[in-house]
Parts: structure tokens; C-alpha cells; sequence
């Protein structure tokens, strides 16, 4: 017996190492929110959040039932401290809001903005304690608030599995001597961002991220000049808000394109993709619930993997206490999420390994596992190798009961001795 279990750990053992990686959760994908407004939220007016169940929770346990299992955190330079929305956000509320996502098992992606306040297509403004500097002071300026903010995260025992050089940096970034009229400077500052992070943390990847995900000339102009010029990064981000996009909520009208745009980024320059801002409508649920598993679906179907995740926008910055229209949460009293959060709970997960067709659909809703096809064994196991639960000619097992984890579920399909290894996450 003690034979039986070394094996199948050492084949679990393996098949993680050559499969998923040795480090686990890069290969998981990543289903997020950017919840950036939430500490003021709670301090500010003692916002309390509501279950589906009308319970109030900590919000990072609603989001963690709906599937979400990254987050998002912009971080400004200097910014005001009293100004609840246009503020905050600095350094080391972004640090403590980093320490706490991962004391919930949450992975983590930083935003800098290199801004006082937002930066986006609109607007590129360094902050005010830079506003003097020379270019060659920017281009330490970058280095040093950059690295020193890597460091203190570590310090604080977070390394960031993304972060981010700028924001929906169409325009480039830290205008007029970050912008894209000036390419060779602009390529300047991403790297010395880029090296900052990449000396505290060599793991984390770096990413780019522009607005208007469907517009593929627009993400190939950019992405040429950034390889002209020698600009570095590993991934490229895009937003995706088709109510921003043509005023109306039909995501059809984009979504074929989005789609397109992220295997063109794949296959031209090499860098995985991922949607690291998007958003619906709170008054049409079903619409942005719609959009946001069409959104999923392209990023799963991305070849080689390449896709790594979607993250949505705010999604608890309830309208009653932003104003803002494009979350995923109720107005009013008792909020709570809109259906539009659902989207994360179902996931397809496609096989790893290359003996068989299997795949498998994991619904939290009703704590069930699904195969395409009828099987003879389903074997569900811990990360150690032992067998949980077992079920004989079915298509299903269900998972209910099992703590949130990591797991592997085992398959033998009719027409094959061989057994399939996926590994999933509750």
C-alpha cells in the first residue's frame, strides 16, 4: 500500500512539475476583480457588503465564493489622502490591501499608474514632486519608486505575480517626455520600470496594457513601436468595456474582434495576453453576465495556453457609494452581487495530457463536476495522492463538502486503459 501511494504521488509530483509548472499557480487561470475602491468603501461610510444569501461578509470572502481568485490594485505616487475617490491608493495601502488579498489565497497584480491620481487614454500626468525633473531624473525616478515599492511588498511577504508599467498607456506614459511622439524615451522609461521589478522579483511578469481590446491596428501600432524600440515586458493587457466602446451594452458587436486581437498578439509577438479591465452595465446583469463568460471563452481559446485570465473592474464598487454604473454589485439597501459575478463560478478546464479528449466543467452553483462524455471511474484526490471520492460509469461527481484547495480528479475513459490527470480549484 505504502508502494501504491509513493507512486502516485511521484506521478502527481511529476505531472504538476512537467504539466503546471513547479510553480502551481502561474498555471491557474485567473479569474479577477480590481477592487482598488474597497478599503475606502469600508472605512469611509462602513459600507457593508451582502452575500446572494443577504448576509453581510467580508467582501473577499463573496468574491472567493463567486470563483474570483486574483486581484487587482492600483497604486498612485502621492496622491490625496481625503479625496475617497480620485485618492488614496498609495504605497502602503496598496501594500497592506496586497498582504491582505493573499492572507485570502488571492494571486496579486499591481497597476502603477506613475501618476497622482488616474492615469488613461485621457490623461498621462506625472506626479507633482516629478513635474520639475529632467529626463534623465524620470528615468531614475521610475527605477527607484518602482524598486522600492517592489522591496516593501516583499517585505511584507507578497510577491506580485503581474504588475504593471503604466496604465491604458495608448499615449504612452508621464507626458510630454513619456509619450509615444517619443518613442526611443517612452521605451526608456518601461525598461527601467521593467528592470526595477525584475530585481526584486525576476518571477513576476510585466505587463503593458492598453485600452480597446477589439482594435487590433490599435495594439499593433503600439506593440511595433514597443519592439522597434526595444521596450520589455511578458504580457500584454487590454481593457474591454463594450458599453464605453459604442455607448451601447452589445457586446456582439466587439467580441469576435477581441477574440482576434488576442491570438494576433499571441502569434505576432510571442507574449501571452490577458484582460486586466472589464465592465457591463449593473442594470442589465444578464447582458454583462453574458458578455463576461464570452469574454472567458475567447480568453480559454487562445492557443498554447497564452491566455492567462479575465479581471473585472471594480466589480463590488457598488453605484450607491461611487456612483459608478459599471459594477457588478446591487444599488441600494443590503447590496449584493448582481448575476453578472456568476460568470467565474463556471469555468471549462481543457486536458493536459495528450491520451484523450476529456474535458471537464466545474459548477460552484451546484458543486458538481462534469465530464463531455460518459466514463468508467472518476477518482477525485487530494494534493497528497489520497482518493477523496470515487463514482463508477457516470459523466459526473459531485463536490460538494470539499474545502476551498487544490485537487486533481482522475478519469478512465470506456475506450482507453490510460487514466487522464486535470487538476482544479475550489
Amino acid at each position: 500500500m505504502q508502494t501504491q501511494f509513493s507512486f502516485l504521488f511521484l506521478i502527481l509530483f511529476l505531472f504538476q512539475q512537467t504539466v503546471f509548472g513547479a510553480d502551481n499557480a502561474t498555471n491557474i487561470f485567473a479569474k479577477g476583480g480590481d477592487v482598488s475602491w474597497l478599503p475606502e468603501m469600508e472605512k469611509e461610510s462602513n459600507f457593508k457588503f451582502y452575500n446572494d444569501n443577504g448576509v453581510a461578509q467580508d467582501c473577499f470572502q463573496i468574491l472567493k465564493d463567486h470563483g474570483i481568485n486574483t486581484i487587482r490594485l492600483r497604486t498612485w505616487v502621492n496622491p490625496s489622502m481625503v479625496d475617497w475617490k480620485n485618492g488614496h491608493c498609495s504605497k502602503y495601502e496598496t501594500i497592506a490591501m496586497a498582504v491582505r488579498a493573499k492572507q485570502w489565497g488571492m494571486r496579486v497584480m499591481i497597476d502603477f499608474h506613475f501618476s497622482d491620481s488616474w492615469a488613461d487614454p485621457s490623461k498621462q500626468v506625472k506626479p507633482a514632486a516629478w513635474s520639475t525633473h529632467t529626463f534623465a531624473q524620470l528615468l531614475t525616478d521610475v527605477y527607484d519608486y518602482t524598486n522600492s515599492f517592489m522591496t516593501s511588498l516583499d517585505s511584507a511577504g507578497v510577491k506580485p505575480e503581474w504588475v504593471q508599467l503604466g496604465n491604458e498607456t495608448i499615449g504612452g506614459m508621464l507626458y510630454p517626455e513619456g509619450s509615444t511622439s517619443n518613442w526611443t524615451q517612452l521605451a526608456q522609461l518601461i525598461n527601467k520600470g521593467y528592470d526595477a521589478v525584475k530585481a526584486v522579483s525576476p518571477t513576476t511578469k510585466v505587463v503593458l496594457h492598453l485600452d480597446q481590446g477589439n482594435n487590433n491596428s490599435r495594439f499593433r501600432t503600439w506593440f511595433d513601436n514597443a519592439k522597434t524600440y526595444g521596450a520589455k515586458y511578458d504580457v500584454i493587457g487590454m481593457s474591454y468595456y463594450p458599453y464605453w466602446l459604442s455607448g451601447s451594452p452589445d457586446y456582439t458587436l466587439s467580441i469576435n474582434n477581441l477574440g482576434a486581437n488576442l491570438n494576433d498578439m499571441v502569434a505576432r509577438y510571442g507574449k501571452e495576453v490577458m484582460v486586466v479591465e472589464v465592465g457591463g452595465l449593473d442594470t442589465n446583469a444578464q447582458n454583462t453576465k453574458d458578455m463576461l463568460i464570452a469574454v472567458i471563452n475567447k480568453m480559454l481559446a487562445v492557443p498554447n495556453n497564452a491566455g492567462l485570465g479575465v479581471i473585472y473592474w471594480e466589480p463590488q464598487g457598488s453605484r450607491s457609494w461611487t456612483g459608478y454604473n459599471l459594477s457588478a454589485w446591487e444599488y441600494g439597501t443590503n447590496p449584493k452581487p448582481t448575476i453578472a459575478l456568476d460568470a467565474f463560478l463556471t469555468v471549462t478546464a481543457t486536458p493536459k495530457t495528450p491520451e484523450s479528449n476529456l474535458h471537464f466543467t466545474l459548477n460552484k452553483q451546484n458543486n458538481t463536476l462534469t465530464f463531455n462524455e460518459s466514463v468508467a471511474s472518476i477518482e477525485i484526490l487530494a494534493i497528497n495522492g489520497v482518493t477523496l471520492r470515487t463514482t463508477n460509469n457516470s459523466g459526473s461527481i459531485n463536490v460538494n463538502s470539499l474545502v476551498n484547495g487544490v485537487y486533481f480528479v482522475r478519469a478512465k475513459s470506456y475506450n482507453s486503459t490510460v487514466f487522464s490527470l486535470f487538476k482544479f480549484i475550489l
